[in-house]
């Protein structure tokens, strides 16, 4: 077996490793320009957008809904896919790749599974230093995405 370098940290490695698959979502509450962070249970600590790893035999829509559901008891409106996130030291657990997407919801957020609580911010006051993972650069790249389209003719 070939030894390999670990793209994160660059350690040989003699095991052939693949990233693993998730979902985020960036939601906004209906009506408001709102969004839905979650407070991690669970390590890495912080402020993260709601989602998690997709099962064997999901759709990333199908795990998205389900994740959403377990995580914040919402069931989302409008769902489109946002863009993917592929640095390996995005997550400092391994190589993690992520599929965000787009929603709103009716619903009222409440914390549950991996969420300790459920927080409830406008997009201009949501605190960087507290993101987990690349969050905060996700919630910047999307406020740019629609400020661009608020920009358009």
């Amino acid at each position: 077996m070939p030894i390999i370098q670990c793209p994160s940290c660059g350690e040989p490695t003699g095991i052939w490793k693949q990233p693993s698959l998730a979902v985020d979502c960036i939601i906004t509450i209906k009506g408001t320009n709102k969004l839905v962070l979650i407070e991690r249970r669970d390590p890495p600590l912080g402020l993260s957008l709601p989602g998690g790893f997709v099962e064997y035999g999901e759709t990333v829509e199908e795990a998205v809904r389900r994740e959403i559901a377990e995580e914040v008891n919402c069931e989302l409106l409008g769902l489109e896919q946002f863009k993917v996130y592929s640095n390996p030291p995005r997550d400092p657990r391994h190589h993690t790749v992520a599929v965000v997407f787009t929603a709103t919801t009716q619903s009222i957020p409440k914390a549950g599974d991996d969420a300790k609580t459920v927080h409830v911010l406008a997009p201009h006051w949501f605190p960087p230093q507290q993101m987990a993972f690349d969050h905060a650069q996700i919630i910047k790249d999307w406020q740019r995405s629609k400020q661009w389209m608020l920009d358009m003719p």
